[in-house]
């Protein structure tokens, strides 16, 4: 129970050492794609490897299907309070891929869901908060207790394409525990100073427009790449507005 409690305190720690995400989304024509978060914690494996709780760690390579997760866990589920219940059971759409090797200093993970259309994974970031606590708990066999989601969410962002043109905002959800949220942030900011959030998006047709300045774009002009500061975006994820408009 120690190293698994361990490991989740590790990832906890993704949070607010070297936080850097990569969005990644790939848009057909009728709406349909693929999503994920990837969360590559290699220089936070670094400043870790000398500790020697972490040296006893064993190597893991797995993935983590959440509705398979979520079945063969329902009895105990089933008794936890029903607002923590829906949490998990947002869980439902996304697979996780979590790779550690502390012997080299990797440590990478990967939220990932199919949709037919993108609004049915609007709540993926928060997903994946929720998913690297459960993860390794995940392995740890049918004698691990009930799954526990991480905190209420504070934010939501919202996906949408339609008539050509594809958008991603963000809503505060709970300003009062937002606000709180700062003040912890405050605490992590010479962490995450150097930290960022990368979006990368493949459309089936070439950008014709896009409203933010910095964006680049691949040969074809069909994928944007947009890297922005994470700490900024936690500070005011509001003001991140992303409006990309396409070739007929």
């Amino acid at each position: 129970m120690k190293k698994i409690k361990y490991t989740v305190a590790i990832i906890c720690a993704c949070f607010i050492v070297a936080c850097n995400f990569t969005e990644e989304v790939y848009l057909n024509d009728d709406g349909s794609g693929k999503l994920s978060i990837n969360f590559d914690a290699n220089e936070m494996m670094g400043m870790l490897s000398s500790l020697d709780t972490l040296k006893q760690e064993k190597s893991m390579d797995s993935t983590i299907v959440f509705k398979d997760f979520l079945e063969e866990k329902k009895d105990s589920i089933s008794k936890l309070p029903l607002e923590e219940q829906a949490k998990l059971k947002k869980l439902e759409p996304f697979s996780m891929h979590m790779v550690m090797d502390p012997e080299v200093g990797e440590m990478k993970f990967e939220l990932f869901s199919e949709f037919k259309n993108i609004n049915q994974v609007n709540d993926a970031f928060n997903a994946f908060q929720n998913a690297s606590s459960i993860g390794p708990i995940a392995g740890a066999g049918s004698k691990a207790g009930p799954p526990m989601p991480s905190s209420e969410p504070t934010t939501k962002v919202n996906y949408n394409f339609s008539n050509n043109k594809f958008t991603r905002t963000t809503e505060i959800v709970n300003q009062e525990l937002f606000e709180k949220s700062l003040d912890s942030l405050a605490s992590a900011e010479m962490f995450l100073s150097g930290s960022t959030y990368t979006f990368k998006y493949h459309f089936p047709r070439r950008v014709k427009n896009v409203n933010v300045e910095g964006a680049t774009f691949s040969m074809d002009g069909k994928t944007m790449i947009y890297e922005v500061s994470f700490l900024d975006m936690m500070k005011t994820p509001e003001k991140l507005i992303l409006e990309v408009e396409l070739e007929d």
